[in-house]
């Protein structure tokens, strides 16, 4: 396999960045297409119930997604200093214990949905009519869960290893064949939101598998170790994975959010406007994922880069990136709200019909939803430079600021304000707050 030969330590950051970035890009757009045309093919082809209970399943699925990211990213973080210290081994100890880690947990999430189904809809806002759809579609959603983890740890390890290009052919390959499945199964064959969930699954495992494989017979530096069993390398595996989870826990609380957004906004919006309601905020829920992977691949391409030069200590290369991911985050920022704005109701038109009452609601909501853009690519690209440099507890404070303070009480509040139109603007209103003491902090870095 060719390698993509990126020099962290001696090559521009313009090339490096611009060398991850597009790659990043590409591979998380295609993700953001398999979620557009998940919800597309379940909201035609089943029905808005449907695509409603797959709102109710999905914080689930973002916490795991959360949990994949928090040790790919810690681990990632780790392994830069480590390899630009030179102390290849311990990199590579370090992503074998995030892996071990990960699967315990992940095998641990699965019981736990199997054994308590129903009690874990409800508590995710599910209703009694919304409760059949949502409980097939968790259950054949669990069997990939475990590969799920394997990819969203192994992008940012792949990455790190030099190659964003391979880790792009994984996002594409496990998006077109989630895509291909999706139609195969909710049309030809007519299994509904099950088979909806059973195409994710399937495409989960193929991409875990793509990821093992690389690190088996394609890696340059990141190979998995063997650990010996012991008393003192389980004492050495449980440290490393806190302090792994330490650096990245702030992604992790970014996903949660995500799940925070989409139970708290089922439970309002089922409250204010019934079902019809919770199905519009579903479309927000699919074009969500689009503006957080934009956002999320400028801080992600930056954070090799970050890292490495922070353990080589090289401060200046490590202020080139964050100005060059700033500047990203501003461009890509803009041109999201500028979609969401003009396009608001052919993007609705995608997942609904015209004529259910779910089509207006999304219409009207979604230029609302796009104001979050721009605040949120900034607040992303920095958070993701404090935890690259081993700030985790400022990374995990911004996190919890946006993703948790401000947004329950934004949701809450703002809708006895705007009405209806408070609940669309809470996300935007919590960026933008979060935004402002993320700013001081802006003028404070680019001054040292």
């Amino acid at each position: 396999m060719e390698r993509d030969k990126l020099d962290f330590k001696n090559g521009k950051i313009g090339h490096l960045f611009r060398a991850i970035f597009f790659p990043t890009l590409i591979g998380m757009a295609f993700n953001s297409a398999l979620n557009i045309c998940d919800g597309m093919f379940v909201g035609h082809g089943v029905g808005s119930n449907a695509l409603a209970a797959i709102n109710i399943v999905a914080p689930l699925f973002l916490i795991c997604a959360g949990l994949g990211l928090m040790f790919g990213i810690g681990a990632s973080v780790i392994g830069g200093i480590r390899l630009a210290e030179g102390n290849v081994t311990a990199a590579r100890i370090i992503m074998t214990q995030a892996y071990i880690s990960g699967a315990v947990i992940f095998g641990i999430i699965i019981i736990g949905s199997l054994l308590f189904t129903r009690p874990l809809l409800y508590l995710l806002g599910c209703s009694h009519v919304l409760e059949e759809a949502a409980t097939d579609y968790l259950l054949w959603l669990l069997p990939g869960l475990v590969f799920f983890y394997l990819q969203c740890a192994g992008m940012m390890l792949i990455r790190l290893d030099g190659s964003p290009l391979y880790a792009m052919c994984v996002q594409i390959v496990a998006a077109i064949l989630n895509i291909f499945l999706d139609w195969y199964m909710v049309y030809p064959l007519g299994l509904g939101i099950k088979g909806a969930s059973m195409a994710t699954s399937l495409s989960c495992i193929v991409a875990g598998l793509m990821v093992v494989a690389y690190f088996i017979f394609f890696s340059e530096k990141l190979k998995f170790h063997s650990l010996r069993i012991s008393a003192k390398s389980f004492k050495l595996t449980i440290r490393n994975t806190i302090y792994m989870a330490k650096i990245g826990l702030a992604t992790f609380i970014a996903e949660l959010a995500i799940g925070v957004m989409m139970v708290i906004g089922n439970y309002m919006f089922l409250s204010y406007l019934g079902e019809a309601g919770v199905a519009a905020l579903s479309v927000g829920c699919y074009l969500f994922p689009l503006i957080f992977s934009i956002g999320n691949a400028v801080a992600q391409s930056s954070q090799p880069i970050i890292s490495y030069n922070y353990g080589a200590k090289h401060p200046e290369r490590v202020r080139q990136t964050l100005n060059i991911a700033i500047l990203t985050a501003v461009a890509c920022g803009v041109i999201i709200s500028a979609v969401m704005w003009t396009g608001s109701g052919l993007l609705s038109g995608i997942f609904l019909n015209s004529t259910e009452p779910a089509y207006e609601i999304a219409k009207t909501g979604l230029p609302l939803l796009g104001l979050c853009a721009l605040p949120f690519a900034l607040n992303i690209t920095f958070i993701g430079y404090y935890q690259s440099c081993e700030k985790s507890i400022r990374a995990i404070f911004y996190m919890l600021l946006r993703g948790i303070i401000f947004l329950i009480p934004g949701f809450i509040l703002l809708p006895h304000i705007f009405g209806v139109a408070g609940l669309w603007l809470a996300i935007p209103v919590s960026e933008v707050l979060t935004l402002i003491p993320i700013s001081i902090s802006c003028i404070l870095v680019r001054k040292t």
